[in-house]
């Protein structure tokens, strides 16, 4: 997506880590719920570093993403973090941490291959009895066409941006999001983008069979978010074996 490269430098216009700290108190919940003991977190597709700024206030966290420009975002939100550009699915750190913790970059594995990497990874990460936590947008039973808007102002200009999801085929493993983004830089010129992605959809017997297969116990979590309808937002705990 451009909006992991070449417009990288605007995503905190896009989404501010303030929009997140709802969302970062319910993921942190959950850790203190299935594990009271993490000190150290390993952050897989950590991308601008929303998350990580709410929950550096209560663990040692190392994230990682696969775009160097949403590293440098992160690194400027988070400088006390370690930070290393990586993919999700072969990234070795060679250590392990108490916890890791994956969230909506999850979507952008498209099939059960990548899934499964992705989770023998995180397996590896992770000490004895660690805890991963995943948090995907949506599973089979659960997704639901949607449009979104939104967007900030900031020293750099404002951003504004439309967003509409749709599953075109509902026989295969894809969803997809088409992105219009309205830039007004500090000069006051304005220009329009265009931007597109696909993400995987899979049932949650999918996901609980696949993180099994991989070395975990697994239990879904239901989370309650004021911007979404209750029932439809899930984390999978997982516990490693």
């Amino acid at each position: 997506m451009k909006l992991y490269n070449q417009l990288a430098q605007w995503w905190p216009l896009l989404s501010a880590p303030e929009d997140y700290e709802e969302e970062a108190n319910l993921f942190r919940g959950l850790f203190s719920k299935h594990k009271k003991d993490i000190r150290t977190m390993l952050e897989l597709g950590s991308g601008g570093g929303n998350n990580a700024f709410f929950l550096k206030q209560h663990y040692q966290l190392t994230l990682t993403d696969l775009s160097p420009q949403m590293i440098e975002v992160s690194k400027k939100l988070n400088p006390e973090c370690e930070h290393f550009v990586g993919d999700m699915r072969y990234l070795d750190l060679n250590k392990t941490f108490d916890a890791v913790f994956i969230h909506d970059a999850i979507m952008y594995m498209t099939n059960e291959r990548d899934l499964s990497e992705v989770f023998a990874n995180a397996h590896r990460h992770l000490n004895k009895n660690g805890m991963l936590l995943i948090v995907p947008d949506f599973f089979k039973e659960t997704f639901q066409p949607s449009t979104d808007h939104g967007g900030h102002d900031g020293q750099q200009g404002s951003m504004r941006y439309l967003e509409w999801t749709y599953d075109s085929d509902e026989t295969d493993n894809i969803v997809e999001t088409q992105y219009l983004y309205i830039l007004r830089d500090s000069t006051g010129l304005i220009r329009k983008e265009s931007d597109s992605s696909i993400e995987g959809i899979f049932p949650m017997a999918t996901w609980e069979s696949l993180l099994k297969n991989c070395g975990f116990t697994v239990q879904f979590e239901p989370m309650e978010h004021s911007e979404l309808e209750s029932g439809t937002y899930f984390g999978i705990v997982a516990h490693k074996i």
